[in-house]
């Protein structure tokens, strides 16, 4: 049950971040949080765990990103946030 749980919040928050994009609302995962929370805490924590991964994943890509073109270009590469400033888990 456990890992249909998981798929289920998985293909919701995927479904979810891109829907943001249509909807204009960085923060619409969070109204949807509450309404899973409402009808099931389970869901709802699996849902919050799969939106922190995914937009973590971005992050990290982001960066990559910049770090990438700015070492193609010659350029000084960003500098990661200190241990302190990452939050997260």
């Amino acid at each position: 049950m456990a890992d249909y749980i998981q798929d289920l919040a998985d293909e919701l928050a995927r479904d979810t971040l891109y829907g943001q994009i249509e909807l204009e609302d960085e923060q619409f995962w969070e109204q949807v949080a509450r309404v899973l929370g409402a009808a099931s805490p389970t869901l709802q924590d699996a849902f919050l765990t799969s939106i922190r991964i995914r937009l973590a994943e971005r992050r990290g890509r982001a960066f990559l990103d910049k770090a990438l073109a700015a070492k193609r270009k010659g350029a000084k590469p960003p500098e990661a946030p200190r241990e302190a400033e990452k939050g997260g888990h």
